[in-house]
């Protein structure tokens, strides 16, 4: 059994059209199916308007699917009981990309993290805390950081608070929805690492959103590719993804700068 199945999901969103009484019906995901297995990463690559995010929140229970099913460990997500929606939710995690939205700025670090805790485990406040300690310093910072408002952390180091509250119930699968995309290029490095160090050592299998080929390729075990709200190819490696003839796929290759600014050249080309 996978641990994610997606099945056949479409969804669409009626807008009015300007001077007409008739809606019309906006297609945002069309016949979406894929399966993630425990400890894989799925890197989900599309350009703005794709569908990726809208994909995310159907995957997350956010947002029904007009039609198809989305299957974890088993159960329908949306089709559950209140208890097992309950446990599903505990091994459904989710990171967004703008990392100050994410949190309460009221809350520090600890309350931030000490959430899913709260909601799920019968723990002391002794035990409560050295749990968010280990969290904090699983994820690269430390007891100092414990007191600290969200203002008072660089972006990368509180998107470094938000995964840690993700994994704080060791979660089966976390949801990565442009999880680095606002971070400078160093930091987004880091943090993926980080990301990728966490799956060895928990086990845990993500799907990664993004529109950063590279950022997808440096952490996936399966790459697939979203476009105007159809997933039109998956790939089990680099070398399928840049040897594949489709012209989507081609115009996200060229998409791609070279390494070093002396080799980067701005081409347009008739095709």
């Amino acid at each position: 059994m996978s641990l994610l199945e997606v099945k056949q999901v479409n969804h669409s969103y009626d807008s009015k059209k300007l001077f007409k009484w008739k809606n019309q019906s906006n297609k945002i995901l069309i016949d979406i199916s894929f399966v993630i297995e425990e400890g894989t990463c799925l890197g989900l690559i599309g350009t703005s308007g794709a569908g990726k995010s809208t994909l995310g929140k159907v995957i997350l229970g956010i947002q029904p699917p007009q039609e198809g099913q989305v299957l974890f460990q088993g159960n329908d997500i949306y089709k559950a009981d209140k208890l097992t929606r309950l446990k599903l939710r505990r091994d459904l995690q989710v990171v967004f990309q703008d990392s100050y939205s994410s949190v309460n700025p009221r809350m520090t670090a600890e309350q931030i993290i000490s959430e899913p805790l709260e909601n799920y485990e019968k723990l002391t406040v002794g035990e409560q805390r050295r749990r968010v300690i280990e969290l904090l310093e699983r994820v690269g910072l430390n007891e100092n950081d414990l007191k600290k408002f969200p203002h008072q952390f660089s972006g990368g180091q509180l998107q470094r608070i938000n995964i840690a509250r993700a994994i704080a119930l060791k979660p089966k699968l976390i949801v990565l929805d442009e999880s680095v995309s606002s971070l400078d290029m160093v930091t987004q490095s880091l943090i993926l690492q980080l990301l990728s160090e966490l799956k060895d050592d928990f086990g845990l299998s993500y799907l990664f959103i993004t529109h950063d080929i590279k950022a997808a390729f440096s952490i996936s075990d399966q790459i697939g590719v979203l476009e105007k709200g159809e997933l039109i190819e998956l790939y089990d490696s680099k070398d399928q993804f840049f040897s594949s003839k489709h012209p989507i796929v081609k115009q996200l290759r060229d998409s791609i700068l070279a390494e070093h600014p002396r080799f980067r050249t701005l081409t347009t080309k008739a095709n």
